[in-house]
């Protein structure tokens, strides 16, 4: 953000008067949102509606507990100090204040103009004070907890009318496996405009800070891979390694068509690693994430509906620890020592009823039924979905999330930017090279690519 200057301050609301009219009507019970940004429509969405925030709030609580982290985000808040400290010379010639802050949206440290400093501290814009969305609404820092890439926030946007007067930006640093936020690097101003530089230098510093997590992801990958294939020498079980999100790395014959990924092609690389589609894999892979973190002897046993299966599958799950680092599990099908895992609402069975998807046409919110929705796109750091309403820009910020939401409700991903619902499926095309391809049952027979990786799971689901 070299360059940064000074500007001058100005008027008090810098949120348009557009923006303040409609943040006006939204606090009492409208729904139309004319001119707001749709990341700020979503997020006064869940302030309203799900976190139930008080937009009168005049300051952010304190923290009522310290984050129980791994010891590799240290390394991470480390690095974000760094970063925030290098460019605090410029963020006090522009009379602004840098925060760094952890998952939970509790500031852990701030540099800056000590006038705007001491004006921060009026609100609890400071250390050990809580700037989740869940605390306070729509800002900064609580937003980039929740959104992907920069996310700035100006004026009226904020949820809360007391911090009306400030304009910010934030980014979340995520774990490279799990996409779980670790930490926040934001920077904001009293009044002032931020340099339009902000957004890009905030997404340098978190590529530059993400570097050493991907390098570890890809060696603990390749542990994962070598403690699989010595389990493999002592088992006559169907057999999976899992990452601590709960996708594939590598999976035997037999355990790759429970899961509907290829058999025996590793995937290191987490960007790479397969998604099995089964939300109840998922569930208890984190949760065992969890359980192993405290107890490294800790093994886990539940059962979960397999593709391809009308009954359920009795797993294990054994947690796999590098140098004392958990960097996955073993899952053994039709194994049952350990301890239960929960069942979780996500383990049910297709049955269950089904939900509804949260979207914004021009002003408003939709609410879509799982049928009125062909597919899901993903585009930058935006989702779109071609829906029979139209194509509309999903509330979810990541496709993978949405992924692991709806495998169960008979959607199912068959690209990396694609996630299809397989009942709206017409045709299926092949192109000169075997490549698939497949027609959507709408007017216009939109078409979306299969990836070469995920046609064998594809030609299961659809039995051809």
């Amino acid at each position: 953000m070299s360059g940064v200057q000074r500007l001058e301050p100005v008027s008090a609301n810098l949120g348009s008067g557009t923006v303040l009219a409609a943040w006006e009507r939204f606090v009492q019970g409208e729904d139309q949102v004319p001119g707001v940004r749709p990341v700020v429509a979503i997020s006064w969405h869940r302030c309203r509606e799900q976190y139930r925030v008080d937009p009168h709030l005049t300051e952010a609580p304190m923290a009522v507990a310290e984050f129980d982290h791994a010891p590799e985000h240290d390394v991470v808040f480390t690095e974000l100090g760094f970063r925030a400290a290098s460019v605090a010379h410029e963020v006090v010639a522009l009379g602004g204040v840098v925060t760094v802050t952890d998952a939970t949206g509790r500031i852990l440290a701030e540099w800056g103009d000590q006038a705007t400093l001491t004006r921060a501290g009026e609100s609890n814009l400071a250390p050990w004070a809580c700037w989740s969305e869940c605390a306070v609404g729509t800002n900064g820092m609580g937003t980039a907890l929740e959104a992907h890439g920069p996310v700035p926030i100006r004026g009226a946007e904020h949820w809360c009318q007391a911090f009306h007067n400030w304009v910010g930006a934030g980014i979340a640093v995520r774990d490279v496996v799990t996409r779980e936020p670790i930490a926040v690097l934001n920077i904001c101003c009293w009044r002032s405009r931020l340099p339009a530089s902000v957004e890009s230098w905030l997404a340098h510093a978190v590529t530059m800070t993400q570097h050493p997590l991907r390098r570890r992801a890809r060696d603990s990958g390749a542990e994962l891979v070598a403690a699989y294939t010595q389990a493999r020498a002592h088992t006559g079980a169907a057999l999976a390694a899992v990452d601590t999100a709960g996708k594939v790395v590598i999976a035997d014959d037999m355990a790759s068509v429970l899961l509907g990924v290829p058999a025996c092609t590793p995937a290191v690389d987490p960007t790479l690693r397969w998604n099995p589609g089964l939300p109840a894999l998922i569930t208890a892979a984190r949760y065992a994430t969890r359980q192993a973190a405290h107890n490294p002897d800790w093994v886990g046993t539940t059962q979960i509906f397999a593709h391809l299966a009308d009954e359920p599958t009795s797993i294990s799950i054994r947690p796999v620890f590098s140098s004392g680092h958990l960097i996955g599990n073993l899952v053994l099908f039709g194994a049952s020592g350990g301890a239960p895992v929960p069942q979780a609402e996500a383990s049910a069975h297709p049955g269950a009823q089904p939900r509804r998807l949260v979207a914004l046409r021009d002003h408003r919110m939709v609410l879509l039924r799982l049928s009125e929705v062909l597919f899901a796109e993903s585009q930058g750091n935006d989702v779109w979905l071609s829906t029979d309403q139209g194509r509309l820009r999903a509330a979810s910020a990541s496709l993978d999330k949405l992924d692991g939401e709806l495998a169960d409700r008979g959607f199912m991903r068959v690209h990396r930017r694609y996630v299809v619902n397989l009942s709206r499926i017409r045709e299926i095309e092949r192109g000169l090279k075997g490549e698939l391809s497949l027609v959507m049952d709408d007017p216009t027979n939109e078409m979306v690519p299969v990836s070469r990786r995920n046609a064998p799971a594809v030609r299961r689901a659809l039995d051809i």
